[in-house]
């Protein structure tokens, strides 16, 4: 059985001198959290079983990922270390591993041109191509607006809360596309990313716990491992996904940054009810 994986996530504010990590809720109301390379650091030291640095500003800002940021990171860890935000080319991505990224994320760049994504496959193996999906729920609250999904060929999920689809966003959630998020997941697969980043939108920052339904429909379609991102406030909800989804990681960012819990209280945690992590 493999081990079920805890990666913290630096989302990074790269836009200001220096960077920063930062965290938001519902990507909005972003708040200071810490510098980027010390908490890497601390989180490699703690036995985080990989790292994901975001730059989410890059590609609202059509700016590319500071490499000299990521060189700081990857040489104050020694994890696998995914790096997202701003790349928009294969040139783009080589900058990036050449900066000691082990995997590439994107979302904004795959959705504007899908090939890509066959592309760094292709290129730098299927390992290393990770795609992000920020996905946001779109109820459909009358008979009209159930047929008109159905008509578009939108996948419905009936959830606690009412039928909904899952609506794509880029742009570090800032504009949405109309891209059914369950279809876009089984094409990225198919195109041959090894890894999808599952985020709620919905859930971001709120603690309120992983969007268990989004989470388990996306595992139900595709084969490669989904991280699942976008809720977490206790070491319970971790418990869940896992207990719930067949989500192979999650990603956690407030509960480690603001020192609530670290990562070995998660696991050991887990690892008490029957999850297994690596200790």
């Amino acid at each position: 059985m493999l081990a079920k994986r805890i990666i913290p996530c630096l989302d990074c504010d790269l836009g200001v001198p220096g960077g920063r990590v930062v965290k938001g809720v519902e990507f909005q109301h972003i708040r200071y959290a810490g510098i980027p390379w010390e908490l890497g650091a601390e989180y490699d030291e703690q036995g985080a079983d990989e790292l994901v640095f975001l730059d989410i500003t890059a590609s609202h800002e059509r700016r590319e990922t500071m490499a000299n940021v990521i060189e700081k990171v990857a040489s104050n860890v020694f994890i696998p270390l995914t790096v997202g935000g701003g790349i928009r080319s294969m040139e783009d991505a080589r900058r990036v591993f050449n900066a000691g990224a082990d995997k590439v994320s994107v979302n904004t760049a795959a959705l504007k041109e899908p090939e890509l994504v066959n592309k760094l496959s292709a290129r730098f193996g299927s390992q290393a191509c990770v795609v992000a999906i920020d996905a946001k729920r779109r109820y459909l609250r009358s008979t009209a607006e159930l047929q008109k999904a159905m008509d578009e060929g939108r996948e419905i999920i009936d959830t606690g809360a009412g039928k909904c689809w899952f609506e794509c966003s880029f742009y570090g959630g800032r504009k949405f596309t109309g891209i059914d998020a369950l279809k876009w997941a089984e094409e990225v697969e198919d195109r041959g990313a090894g890894e999808i980043l599952l985020t709620s939108m919905d859930r971001d920052g709120t603690r309120d716990g992983f969007d268990l339904e989004l989470t388990a429909a996306v595992c139900e379609r595709v084969n490669i491992p989904v991280i699942a991102s976008g809720g977490c406030g206790t070491p319970e909800h971790i418990k869940d996904v896992f207990s719930l989804t067949d989500a192979s990681a999650a990603l956690a960012a407030s509960i480690f940054h603001y020192k609530e819990y670290s990562i070995q209280d998660v696991k050991r945690y887990l690892r008490e009810n029957g999850i297994h992590v690596r200790l």
